[in-house]
C-alpha cells in the first residue's frame, strides 16, 4: 500500500498549476511557459513514458545542456517511480559509459551536447539500454539512421488522460547523481526524495527563496547545487531562467534582461561575472541579484552551511557581488581556516579529533544525506556508530558561536572550477607518456577556479623540455616534450578536459617523502607555489 504521507519532490506541481497557472515559470531560450503548461507538459511526458513501458523503479539517464525539458523530464520521470541519473554532458564518451555499466539505466535522453554518443553506442552499446531518446527534435534522416526518439513522439503515445498517482521507487530514491571516487572514476550517489524536500525547505527558510524571485540557471543541472537550488524554485514556484551552459557575458545580459534576483555559483562562476560587471560602467542587474548560493556537496544532496555575506542593514543591493569577492578573498587568509557559517537546523554535525589540536573530520548526518553509493550494497550496511556519520571529507573546527571552519581536505582532492579532481586520476595517464618516468599532480590556489591544476613531472634521462618550438630540432623532435605535448597526450587518452593540468612544472629531484615511504603533497605543494610566485607575472 502507498503511504501519500512520503515526501514527493513532485508535490510542487499542484502549486505550480494552481498558483502560477497563468504566470511565466520557465524561461528557456525563446520559449515562455506559464505553470498551467509547465505542468501539463510534465503530465503527459509522465503518461507517454508509462505507456512506452517504463516502470517503477527503472533508471533513465540525462545528459544534455540546461532547458525547461530537462526540468520536465526530471519530474516526469520522478512522477511515475522511475529514477533519474543526470550524467555530466562534459564527461568523454569513456566516462559516460563506464557510469551508464553501474547503473544500468533502460533509457538514455540526450541533446545536441551528446550527438556524437549515437556512433560511439553503436561500437559500444550497453545492454541496459531499451531507448534513446533526443531531448528536443531531430532531422527526420538523422532519427531514421539511429533510431531515436524524441520528446514529442513519447507524449503523442499518451492517447488517454486518465488520472495519475504519484508512485515511489524502491528505497524512496529519485536521483542517482555522480561525483568523482577516489579513483576518479565517476561515483553514483542515491538521493531520496525526502533529501531533496528537506533540503528545499532549508534553502527556502534561510536564503528566503519566494514566488516572487527570478532564479538564473547558472549551474548544471547534472550537478546536486544546481538540482537542489531548481527544486527549491520549483517548490516555492519562482521562475527559472535557463541557457544551455554558463558562459559570463550571457549571463549578465540575462540578470539584466529577466530582473534576476538569484543565482547559485561556484568560485569560477563568481569570479568570471565579477570581472565582467567591472568592465561596465553602467550595470541594471545589480540591483536586482539579492541571493546567492555558493557550493554544495553530493553526498548531503547539497549546502550543509550557511552564512550571510549580505546584511542589508548595512548595505545596498548594488555592493553584493562585490562583497561577495572581498568575503571570500579575506576570509581564506584567517589562521583558523575559512568561515562557512553554521549548518542548517535539521543538519547535525561533529568534530571527529584524532589528535590533541582542535581541528578533526567533519561528519554529518540525518534527512540530507545520501542513501548509499548506487554499488554498494544497502544489506551490508555496518550498525557501527562511525557508520551512522557520513565523513565529509574536510578537516575543520566550530567555535564557540557555532560556525563552522575549513581547513582543508583530508584528501589530495582538488577542487578546481566547482569540478572534483583527483591527482591520481591524471597521474596515471601522464605516466603512460614514454618520455615521464615520475609525476606528482598538486592544487595551487588559484582565484578564480578556487584550485588550478598542476603537474610536477620528472623526464626520462634522454628526454628535454621546451615550450618553445623554435628550440625544438625537427630531426629529434621526439625527445623533446612540453606542456601542449603532454596536453594532447591527457585528450588522447580520454582525459577530461578540465582535468588537464594548467600548469607544467619539471621536477629535477627526488620527491620528498614521509616516513613511511609517502609521497609529501603537502610539501611539493609549498615548493611548486613558491617557484610560480618567482616566476614573471606574464607566464
Amino acid at each position: 500500500m502507498l503511504n501519500y504521507s512520503q515526501a514527493h519532490i513532485c508535490h510542487c506541481l499542484s502549486r505550480l498549476a494552481t498558483l502560477k497557472r497563468n504566470s511565466v515559470v520557465t524561461v528557456s531560450g525563446n520559449r515562455r511557459k506559464t505553470g498551467e503548461q509547465f505542468v501539463h507538459g510534465v503530465l503527459t511526458l509522465a503518461r507517454g513514458l508509462l505507456q512506452l513501458g517504463l516502470r517503477s523503479g527503472d533508471i533513465v539517464a540525462v545528459s544534455a545542456f540546461n532547458s525547461d525539458l530537462y526540468l520536465q523530464w526530471l519530474l516526469a520521470v520522478a512522477f511515475i517511480g522511475c529514477i533519474v541519473a543526470p550524467l555530466n554532458y562534459r564527461w568523454s564518451f569513456k566516462e559516460a559509459r563506464s557510469a551508464m555499466t553501474t547503473i544500468r539505466p533502460v533509457m538514455l535522453v540526450t541533446d545536441e551536447s551528446c550527438n556524437y554518443w549515437y556512433s560511439e553506442l553503436q561500437s559500444n552499446a550497453i545492454p541496459s539500454l531499451k531507448w534513446h531518446v533526443s531531448l528536443g527534435s531531430l532531422l527526420s534522416g538523422f532519427r531514421r539512421i539511429w533510431s531515436i526518439l524524441t520528446t514529442d513522439m513519447i507524449r503523442e503515445h499518451c492517447l488517454t488522460s486518465p488520472p495519475l498517482n504519484y508512485s515511489w521507487a524502491p528505497e524512496g530514491t529519485v536521483i542517482i547523481c555522480f561525483t568523482s571516487g577516489t579513483t576518479g572514476r565517476p561515483k553514483g550517489v542515491t538521493i531520496s526524495h525526502s533529501a531533496l524536500v528537506v533540503q528545499s525547505l532549508a534553502k527556502i527558510a534561510i536564503i528566503g527563496y519566494s514566488e516572487d524571485d527570478v532564479y538564473l540557471h547558472t549551474a548544471p543541472l547534472c550537478h546536486i547545487g544546481g538540482l537542489s537550488s531548481a527544486m527549491a524554485m520549483l517548490m516555492v514556484g519562482g521562475c527559472h531562467v535557463l541557457f544551455p551552459k554558463f558562459e559570463a557575458t550571457s549571463a549578465v545580459e540575462a540578470i539584466e534582461q529577466h530582473s534576476v534576483t538569484s543565482l547559485i555559483t561556484v568560485p569560477t562562476i563568481m569570479a568570471d561575472l565579477i570581472t565582467l560587471i567591472r568592465k561596465k560602467e553602467t550595470w541594471k542587474g545589480k540591483d536586482n541579484v539579492k541571493k546567492i548560493l555558493n557550493g554544495g556537496m553530493t553526498e548531503t544532496c547539497s549546502s550543509l552551511t550557511f552564512t550571510t555575506i549580505y546584511d542589508p542593514t548595512i548595505e545596498t543591493p548594488s555592493q553584493l557581488l562585490e562583497t561577495s569577492c572581498k568575503t571570500h578573498c579575506n576570509s581564506v587568509h584567517q589562521p583558523q581556516g575559512v568561515c562557512v557559517g553554521k549548518p542548517a537546523p535539521h543538519i547535525e554535525l561533529k568534530i571527529c579529533i584524532d589528535g590533541s589540536s582542535n581541528f578533526g573530520r567533519i561528519l554529518t548526518r540525518g534527512p540530507h544525506v545520501m542513501q548509499r553509493y548506487w554499488d554498494h550494497d544497502p544489506e551490508k550496511s555496518s550498525d557501527s556508530d562511525d557508520e551512522a556519520w557520513l565523513d565529509t571529507g574536510d578537516i575543520g573546527h566550530i567555535d564557540n558561536c557555532g560556525n563552522v571552519w575549513l581547513i582543508g581536505r583530508r584528501s589530495g582532492r582538488i577542487k578546481s572550477g566547482g569540478e572534483n579532481i583527483y591527482p591520481e586520476e591524471i597521474e596515471t595517464i601522464l605516466l603512460r607518456h614514454q618520455g615521464v618516468i615520475a609525476v606528482l599532480v598538486v592544487g595551487i590556489p588559484d582565484t578564480r577556479l578556487t584550485e588550478m591544476v598542476v603537474a610536477c613531472v620528472k623526464l626520462r634521462e634522454n628526454r628535454q623540455w621546451s615550450d618553445k618550438k623554435s628550440e625544438q630540432p625537427a630531426e629529434n623532435k621526439q625527445l623533446y616534450l612540453s606542456s601542449e605535448v603532454l596536453r594532447q597526450h591527457c585528450l588522447e587518452n580520454n582525459l577530461t578536459g578540465f582535468k588537464i593540468p594548467k600548469v607544467f612544472v619539471i621536477w629535477s629531484k627526488p620527491f620528498p617523502l614521509t616516513t613511511t615511504g609517502k609521497i609529501r603533497r603537502d610539501q611539493v605543494q609549498r615548493e611548486v607555489m613558491s617557484h610560480l610566485k618567482s616566476l614573471p607575472s606574464n607566464l
